[in-house]
Parts: C-alpha cells; sequence; structure tokens
C-alpha cells in the first residue's frame, strides 16, 4: 500500500481527532496518512472501539565513552466513550543497564514506570477538541509529534527540547485544539492550554498558560508555526519558540527544525532526512534506508536549568535508518558536542517496533 505523508497531527493524537473505530485504526497502522472521509460513510455509522497501541525499543547510548544500554516500552490505551468522547493515556516503563565498576556485564536498578499523560478529549465538533487532565505540553513539536522512539528520525534529544514543557514534559489542566482551512490552500492548526502546579512527582507540572499555532500548505507540504508560552511562577517570564517542517513533494525529504527561547537559554535545531527510494542504483538494495543529520545550537541564559546545557553548546550529528517494515526500524547516528565543558563523542544505536492492537471488533454500527 502506498503510504501518503503529512505532519499537521502528531502520531500519538491522530486518533484523537475523529474518535472512531475505523479510523483510528487505519490512521493508527499509517500514522502520517491525512485523514480523509468515506463518500457516504458519516461519524454515526462507525462503531468506535478501543485500541492499544505503542511502541517497544532497546536503545544503546555512548556518551563520552560510557555505555548506556536503555530497554523501553510505551504503549498507549484509547478507550472511544461514545461518538464524542475519548480517553487516551500512555505509560512507559524503562530502565538504564549500566557497567558497575567491579562488576562484569551491565546491571541495571527497578523498573523504572510513569504514566506520562491521561487525559479525556471531548470532540466538540470538527473544528475544536477540548482535553481536560494530564497532557503533553504542546510547546514546539518535538515533545508532542516527535518524541516516541519508533517515529524520531535520532535517538538523542534535541539540547532545546526541555525549553517551555515542564519539570516532566507534560501539563496538568486543560487544553484547547483544532484547525480549519482558511483557503482553499492554506489551513490553520491552534492549540491553547493552561497548566496548574503541581510538585507531586513524577506528575510534576508548572503553572503556565501558552498558545501555539500553524500555518500549513497542503500543496507545498509546508508547515510554519510558532509558540508562546507565560510562566505564572517564579519570574513569570515569557517563552517562545518558532517551528518548521516541509516535505517537498518530488522528493522522499523530511526538513525539520525548531527554535525556542527562555531566560534559562535558547537556540535551535535542523534536521533533514533523506529516503534512498528514487535513486536507481540503489532502488532495489536500498530503498528502506534514510539518511539523516541534525546541526543544533544552544545558548545559555541567564537562569540556571539543571535540565539545560550550563554553558554554550553545538553538536553535529548524522544517521541511518533501516525499515525492515511499517513499524520495525533499526538506527544508528554518530555526534560530535562542543562546549567549553568538554568536547565528547555521542554515538546512538537502537530498535525500535510499534504496534497496534484493536480490543473489540472493527467495523460500521448495526
Amino acid at each position: 500500500m502506498k503510504k501518503t505523508r503529512t505532519f499537521l497531527i502528531s502520531a500519538d493524537r491522530l486518533r484523537a481527532r475523529a474518535g472512531l473505530a475505523l479510523l483510528s485504526f487505519a490512521l493508527a497502522l499509517n500514522p502520517f496518512a491525512t485523514p480523509v472521509s468515506a463518500q457516504g460513510v458519516s461519524d454515526e455509522d462507525v462503531k468506535p472501539v478501543p485500541l492499544l497501541q505503542g511502541s517497544v525499543g532497546f536503545i544503546t547510548n555512548f556518551t563520552g565513552g560510557q555505555p548506556d544500554l536503555h530497554p523501553i516500552a510505551a504503549p498507549v490505551v484509547l478507550l472511544p466513550i461514545g461518538q464524542r468522547w475519548l480517553f487516551e493515556t500512555r505509560a512507559t516503563f524503562e530502565n538504564d543497564l549500566v557497567q558497575v565498576p567491579g562488576r562484569s556485564g551491565f546491571h541495571g536498578g527497578p523498573v523504572q514506570k510513569e504514566v506520562e499523560y491521561a487525559q479525556i478529549d471531548f470532540i466538540a465538533n470538527s473544528y475544536m477538541t477540548v482535553t481536560v487532565g494530564r497532557f503533553l505540553t504542546p510547546f514546539g513539536i518535538f515533545n508532542e509529534r516527535l518524541y516516541p522512539a519508533w517515529i524520531r528520525n535520532l535517538q538523542s534529544d534535541p539540547l532545546i527540547l526541555p525549553i517551555g514543557i515542564g519539570p516532566s514534559n507534560a501539563s496538568t489542566g486543560t487544553m484547547i485544539r483544532g484547525g480549519f482551512k482558511a483557503h482553499p490552500q492554506l489551513n490553520i492548526n491552534y492549540t491553547a492550554y493552561f497548566s496548574a502546579l503541581s510538585t507531586r512527582s513524577p506528575v510534576d507540572s508548572d503553572r503556565f498558560a501558552g498558545l501555539r499555532a500553524g500555518i500549513f500548505v497542503p500543496s507545498e507540504r509546508l508547515e510554519i508555526g510558532g509558540s508562546f508560552q507565560h510562566l505564572l511562577q517564579q519570574e513569570r517570564s515569557n517563552l517562545f519558540g518558532f517551528h518548521t517542517i516541509w516535505q517537498p513533494t518530488p522528493l522522499p525529504l523530511d526538513i525539520r527544525g525548531e527554535y525556542a527561547h527562555s531566560r534559562r537559554g535558547s537556540g535551535y535545531w535542523v534536521e533533514p532526512a533523506y529516503k534512498l527510494s528514487q535513486l536507481p542504483f540503489l532502488r532495489n538494495k536500498m530503498r528502506r534506508t534514510q539518511l539523516v543529520a541534525r546541526y543544533q545550537q544552544f545558548f545559555a541564559g541567564e537562569l540556571p536549568n539543571d535540565a539545560l546545557p550550563s554553558v554554550n553548546t553545538k553538536e553535529f550529528e548524522f544517521g541511518v535508518n533501516y525499515y525492515f517494515m511499517d513499524g520495525l526500524k533499526a538506527s544508528s547516528n554518530y555526534g560530535r558536542q562542543f562546549s567549553a565543558a568538554g568536547n565528547l563523542n555521542v554515538w546512538t544505536m537502537a530498535l525500535t517496533y510499534r504496534f497496534v492492537v484493536p480490543l473489540g471488533p472493527t467495523g460500521s454500527a448495526q
């Protein structure tokens, strides 16, 4: 089956747009497919069913020559309630296997468990969805759209990722999001959210309010957007950022980038990824191979933050992804980090798999 590709909605959030079983199951199998309503089939004709999806992976990091084996599982449960309500949650189970001085082999402690988000979505209409609970903070695009191990092109996190997402990558409060067609060749997507203060780990969150908006040009497969957030505690500062994603129609090329600014630091990353499916002399042997690179730069801010580098930092990475099949991917990337704190190598290898299991019969309501 030939895939169409878009990036308007995060892979973990495609299912909440309609809350319908057949549509959710189809989008879960093809996370980059553009939602298209079947002719003559209305929302009322489709019976929602629960879904279990998510990913498992085994990630090996070598940072500064120190190995770290990192198995991880991230299941997602989607539970539709009628035609307009949806409960969704994602948890992570992970462990770090490290070498202990004086002992042979790799050793790990207890499995770390965390509920990353747990939320109720109400689909008010085609243009608005209201969310209440704990949700991924929609500042920029990486945290909400690209974070899962099976979908990211490089397994390492961008240096600026902690900016604007709170202490545990999630918010506790309410969010309104949606999209509409402003012009036949122009779509607008928007998100507005408020997060309350929570000091209980691991579900802690900061108190802030924010907005994110994007302009999508379907004919060019180009999205440009911006994020704004006001911190309602501590120094009560403003944060802002910009993002862009471009998938040129003639080429199997993805170009992603972000910029973020705060009093704790600022920076940017740019990431092109090219799949070798159009090169005539490699089409048969290398068509499942993707080449990736990322250049990023971080500028330390006036306020300290343990999650961000303490000094100005530059980093360049390049890698290779090989797709054995839909959902099963092997990755390897190498990078070099330069900073006043010392230069070091960053090397990552990973094997990730995405699964989708419907927890009930699919089909039209009778």
